[in-house]
């Protein structure tokens, strides 16, 4: 894969958070006119904003702990939750700390090397009723051809400068040679052909989805994307980091943190 033709999913310019309601209008997710997720996909999902400009997803792992990746929430800025009130207005909620995983190396990243690119975010409060913890899972996909939801709150177009406020999913399935560093997921019917489902700008850090037993579990988080045919841009490849590899420190830390996971 070029170098050239992959797209980080953090940055989505959000006018330095002013005027809030403007910049965070409610919008669509996941290029290539992705459906709103299910309801219980989307009480997964939550939408995190930065100081610096830059707007990601996130998965709800305990009533104050979202699991996010790592290139999303690095040291110098501050970081919130945005909700949305009944009347469909923004609200920032605090996060109180961020831990990175240790072997996460931002260089490696923007080489476009696999790195550990997860992170947690421990919350000042708890999540509104509306959201929901997600079950971790341990399983590492090796399936070419296996199917997966993603859900995000990532941009529609690319360039419409806009995040989202309606989570939005798609089916994608596994590509190329799965493993423990790196997961490739693409739409069935265009095959990185030609534009179509795949995550986009500001989806970094959305969860992926298995099914098992009717009930989804997070197998990993969405790190970058690229277009068609593996240009730059979105609608072509969506990168995700497995998890498996780092369930470990994700528990561990969850603990530390005085948020453990359910089993």
């Amino acid at each position: 894969m070029s170098c050239r033709a992959v797209l980080l999913l953090a940055l989505v310019p959000l006018s330095a958070l002013l005027p809030l309601a403007a910049v965070l209008a409610p919008a669509a997710a996941m290029v290539g006119g992705a459906p709103p997720a299910s309801p219980a996909v989307a009480s997964h999902a939550v939408l995190i904003v930065g100081s610096r400009g830059n707007s990601c997803t996130g998965v709800a792992l305990a009533r104050d702990l979202v699991l996010t990746v790592a290139h999303c929430v690095q040291p110098g800025a501050d970081y919130k939750l945005v909700d949305y009130d009944a009347a469909r207005r923004p609200q920032l909620k605090d996060v109180r700390s961020v831990a990175v995983h240790p072997q996460f190396d931002l260089q490696t990243m923007l080489a476009h090397r696999m790195t550990a690119d997860v992170a947690l975010l421990k919350l000042a409060e708890p999540l509104p009723a509306d959201k929901s913890p997600a079950t971790l899972g341990s399983r590492l996909p090796t399936t070419v051809g296996e199917p997966f939801v993603v859900a995000g709150f990532g941009v529609t177009v690319r360039g419409d400068g806009r995040t989202g406020g309606t989570v939005r999913s798609a089916t994608l399935v596994a590509t190329g040679r799965p493993g423990s560093l790196q997961l490739r997921l693409v739409d069935p019917a265009t095959h990185n052909e030609r534009a179509g489902l795949s995550a986009c700008t500001g989806d970094s850090g959305a969860p992926v989805f298995e099914e098992d037993g009717g009930k989804p579990r997070v197998i990993g988080v969405v790190s970058w994307s690229t277009g068609p045919k593996n240009a730059g841009g979105c609608g072509g490849l969506t990168g995700v980091t497995p998890l498996a590899r780092y369930r470990d420190w994700i528990v561990d830390t969850a603990r530390k943190l005085g948020s453990p996971l359910s089993p």
